[in-house]
């Protein structure tokens, strides 16, 4: 489903030298970069490190302290986040959509009315003149999704869809990003939808640091994995050189303790066994039979163990800072 949005102009979006701090925090430190068409970025970094607010600065919504931020006259915006939804809860299903918009214009002249739309995201007709006060807090977010999507925006933005959307919400927004000729940012620790989506990663290091990262989610962290390593060596090194020196001043910098240490290395396992078993539940999801309760008990197990993914890979970031 290829959508006919606006089309982006030359200028998307640019920010030139661009610093924003809270106090002592540095969250942005001279960052510059020139959006380019069809761009699909992931932002990966610890909570705390900035990333809403860089992304509250893109749709100018915090103001920076130096720099400018500069966007593009034809560039619209669609930003999810979990803190946006809010719903008149008497007015039916269909009428939130339709007092947006009553359509997604296609290529080749067609278009996705308000109701169709619906039905791609799992709203069957049945519930399109229900009052949204009926709906489900999980059927709240996912119409809150579609409010966004009607605007037929140019410039995405999903921050944390993962978090709050099922498995089979996410499984229809992976294939409409597909297919999505715009812009899009992605804030998630879902490692299989970051690689499936995204180009490149915004790395959110904290002290105002943000590296471009040319690849995959789990390249990324695979090669983090591999420098912490040599890092590591190289460490153990100089460890040894120093203990044939007088007495130095000991370091102050946090090290992990032997329990952190323990616990960092089987964060790492559990971390790859889970994303094992929730590759194999989205396999079996998508290839049992329609059995209403066994689908239900999947998607929440599915859910169960993506937000055991989103906790350990937060708890395995602060760790490795610590272990290096």
């Amino acid at each position: 489903m290829e959508v006919n949005m606006t089309r982006l102009g030359g200028k998307i979006l640019e920010l030139h030298h661009v610093k924003k701090s809270f106090g002592d925090l540095k969250i942005l430190n001279d960052f510059s970069y020139i959006f380019k068409q069809k761009e699909k970025i992931g932002i990966v970094g610890k909570n705390g490190v900035g990333k809403t607010t860089f992304l509250d600065i893109i749709l100018g919504l915090q103001q920076v302290d130096g720099g400018k931020v500069v966007s593009g006259e034809t560039v619209v915006f669609g930003y999810y986040t979990q803190k946006g939804m809010q719903f008149k809860e008497d007015k039916k299903v269909i009428e939130t959509i339709k007092d947006i918009a009553e359509v997604i214009p296609l290529t080749k002249g067609r278009s996705l009315t308000a109701a169709q739309l619906l039905e791609k995201f799992l709203f069957n007709k049945s519930m399109h003149y229900n009052q949204v006060a009926k709906l489900s807090g999980g059927e709240k977010r996912r119409l809150y999704l579609l409010t966004i999507l009607i605007k037929n925006p140019n410039f995405l933005i999903l921050d944390e869809p993962t978090n709050d959307l099922d498995i089979m919400t996410l499984n229809v927004l992976e294939d409409f990003l597909e297919d999505f000729q715009g812009c899009l940012i992605i804030v998630t620790h879902d490692r299989y939808f970051m690689d499936k989506l995204v180009d490149h990663l915004f790395v959110f290091e904290g002290d105002g640091i943000v590296k471009d990262y040319l690849g995959k989610y789990s390249d990324y962290r695979d090669n983090l994995k591999e420098k912490q390593l040599l890092e590591k060596q190289a460490s153990k090194s100089t460890e040894q050189k120093a203990l044939i020196t007088t007495q130095k001043k000991e370091d102050t910098k946090a090290k992990l303790s032997y329990k952190e240490k323990i616990e960092f290395q089987q964060i790492e396992k559990e971390l790859e066994e889970l994303e094992v078993e929730k590759k194999n539940l989205m396999l079996e999801l998508t290839s049992m039979q329609a059995d209403h309760n066994e689908i239900i008990r999947i998607t929440n197990k599915i859910g169960e163990v993506g937000s055991l993914i989103d906790n350990k890979t937060e708890r395995w970031l602060v760790l490795s800072e610590l272990e290096f």
